[in-house]
């Protein structure tokens, strides 16, 4: 009968999902009056955000890396270099840096993270400036094509404020935990960050999980994901403790800045008081309030210890022995000694004569060597 038609009300929700899914929803009309028309509301927890934070990173990135080679200035400061039509931007030998980037005294100046200069001279700000740099072409491509494709994803779906947090926060927190095992190096790049997103991926499907279709394929895809990932980080040269700290700090923030409201209440918020009644459904299921919670307390208790342990200059490879193994697997291809590179020199007339402290030595025809061509005919023979 007329009278006791009710019209369809549906809200269109842009998520993950699957594209655009429309939920029906059936209101009573005001006063008796039929209305055929449907009716459209984008749910406002649910938009789609179009995203420019995670692009201007990557162009910030880039940017970082240009002004790098700039400084890297590799003609004026080394003997040979790869690329030499690029000028001042050509790249530090193979030998050096297989990268195709700068020499490590370059990205120490730029802002590496270098943990005797963030403990004993007080450069804190390392910690954040080290995720912008990188120590090549192929680090670079590497970490913008995983950013690109994780990142603008994500801040379609949550927007700029909570993604850039989250990227930033990642990268720091992963920085600490770098820092808390490597200290004979430095260390640069956005995995940390990447990594962080990857993180926040996991616990946004775990304390979502009710309002996900496919969930398990999406659980098992992530995970093979993440899994692959921190396996590349045991190779020798990669700091797969920034990439553990990013994906941890990232994987806690994720149950705060990524949580969902169930469908349940967003049906009931956009539709009329008398059928709304009936709904009564909670905005957050409890389980998602004690994960909110609980992921609060401990990632302000991990950042915080984390980062005081560091100022007072723990290593915590004295309270963990087998620890390293986490960053870097030796096998009978590779070795995972990451002492650092040290020789002395001797200038005899023209020829300058530089000695390991492995006791590797080379005469070079180079008279009147600046540092930093010592230093990255050093960092060549003694590795």
């Amino acid at each position: 009968m007329a009278g006791n038609h009710q019209p369809e009300v549906q809200i269109r929700v842009n998520s993950k999902r699957g594209g655009n899914v429309v939920h029906p929803l059936h209101m009573g009309s005001p006063g008796g009056v039929e209305r055929n028309e449907v009716e459209y509301r984008e749910v406002k927890q649910f938009k789609k955000w179009v995203p420019w934070l995670i692009p201007s990173f990557v162009v910030a990135n880039i940017v970082m890396f240009v002004v790098t080679m700039y400084v890297n200035d590799c003609p004026k400061n080394s003997v040979s270099c790869v690329a030499d039509s690029l000028g001042r931007f050509a790249f530090q030998p193979f030998k050096e840096n297989p990268l195709l980037g700068p020499s490590a005294t370059t990205l120490d100046k730029m802002g590496a993270l270098d943990v005797d200069k963030v403990v004993e001279k007080h450069q804190g700000w390392r910690l954040i400036t080290c995720m912008w740099l990188h120590g090549g072409v192929f680090h670079l491509l590497a970490n913008m094509l995983g950013l690109v494709v994780i990142g603008i994803r994500l801040e379609q779906e949550f927007g700029f404020v909570l993604i850039g947090l989250l990227y930033v926060i990642s990268g720091f927190g992963g920085s600490l935990l770098s820092a808390l095992f490597i200290q004979s190096n430095i260390s640069v790049g956005a995995s940390s960050a990447l990594f962080g997103l990857l993180g926040a991926m996991l616990s946004e499907l775990i304390t979502n999980w009710t309002i996900y279709a496919n969930k398990v394929a999406a659980l098992v895809t992530l995970l093979l994901v993440i899994v692959i990932n921190l396996a590349v980080g045991l190779l020798p040269n990669v700091d797969n403790f920034a990439h553990l700290g990013g994906f941890i700090t990232g994987f806690l923030i994720g149950f705060v800045f990524l949580i969902r409201p169930q469908f349940g209440w967003v049906s009931q918020r956009y539709t009329t008081p008398e059928y709304s009644a009936t709904l009564a459904k909670s905005k957050f299921k409890m389980y998602q309030r004690i994960l909110w919670i609980v992921s609060l307390i401990l990632v302000i208790v991990w950042l915080v210890i984390a980062l005081v342990m560091l100022l007072r200059g723990v290593d915590l490879n004295d309270h963990c022995s087998w620890c390293h193994y986490m960053s870097c697997v030796p096998t009978s291809r590779w070795s995972c000694n990451s002492q650092t590179v040290s020789c002395t020199s001797d200038q005899r007339s023209n020829q300058l004569v530089l000695t390991c402290s492995n006791n590797k030595t080379k005469s070079y025809d180079l008279l009147n060597a600046t540092p930093s061509q010592i230093q990255g005919l050093c960092s060549q023979l003694c590795r």
